[in-house]
């Protein structure tokens, strides 16, 4: 049997593929053989590489739709194919609902939601002319699925992407699949923006089930199944990779009561 997680010869997109959770998943799929395509809007110091494979860099906005369709050509002129896009780009920083501007949260649902909804068009009318069909992912956030005070637009834009999974999947079948991860807390190096510093990050990861902050490698390495052979009933879904969870505050405040 062939390896299934063998990406030799397949085209990758990932944008915002050259830092954070998108390097861990750059990695991953280079690690895995296939040809990679990452694009931001600034080129990165340093190229992601793996295992003697590097990473190709294209500058784009993904929030600017030529600048979406110049990545698609640039995968498609140098590699002659698209079979997996990955919607990584995304963020936001912290801002007080009551009082932000209109356009800063504009600006974030932009990036967050209408940017992978445009990249994933553009990539659906490359996959679905190919014999083999394609798979988009779409990086999502447990922001969607709880309260996401501090980042309302963001959570809420993360929220509407996981119901644009579901519905380009249906859409979109059978040649291109789509699905999403819903991601929990992460280590990256932009940690200690979120969580402080190295103590900090400790006892924020101890609240976790598994006792820990995520990977950018543990998001990359459910991208490689989501994209590989293994998942080719998968469509439609969100996979939530979270380390367990947030435990139930309520569980510490009547255990603090009862003593």
């Amino acid at each position: 049997m062939t390896n299934p997680l063998d990406f030799s010869g397949k085209v990758v997109i990932v944008t915002g593929g050259s830092r954070g959770v998108g390097l861990g998943i750059t990695t991953r799929f280079l690690e895995a053989g296939a040809d990679v395509v990452i694009c931001g809007r600034n080129e990165p110091e340093t190229m992601p590489e793996a295992t003697g494979r590097k990473a190709a860099f294209i500058a784009a906005d993904v929030r600017d739709v030529e600048g979406i369709s110049t990545v698609i050509a640039f995968a498609k002129d140098r590699f002659g194919r698209l079979d997996v896009l990955v919607n990584n780009a995304g963020g936001a920083p912290e801002a007080d609902a009551a009082t932000v501007s209109p356009r800063f949260s504009e600006s974030i649902i932009r990036l967050n939601l209408i940017a992978p909804l445009n990249f994933a068009q553009q990539a659906n009318a490359v996959m679905s002319e190919q014999e083999e069909g394609g798979v988009i992912i779409n990086i999502a956030s447990v922001s969607a699925t709880r309260p996401s005070p501090g980042t309302a637009a963001y959570g809420a834009a993360k929220a509407g992407l996981l119901n644009l999974t579901q519905s380009l999947a249906v859409e979109w079948a059978p040649k291109v699949r789509v699905t999403a991860i819903v991601a929990g807390m992460i280590r990256t190096e932009q940690a200690h923006l979120h969580y402080g510093d190295e103590e900090g990050i400790a006892a924020v990861g101890a609240t976790v089930p598994l006792e820990r902050l995520g990977e950018p490698g543990d998001i990359g390495d459910t991208c490689l199944y989501l994209a590989s052979p293994l998942a080719s009933y998968v469509s439609g879904a969100s996979v939530t990779v979270h380390g367990g969870g947030e435990k139930p505050v309520f569980l510490d405040a009547a255990k603090n009561k009862s003593e």
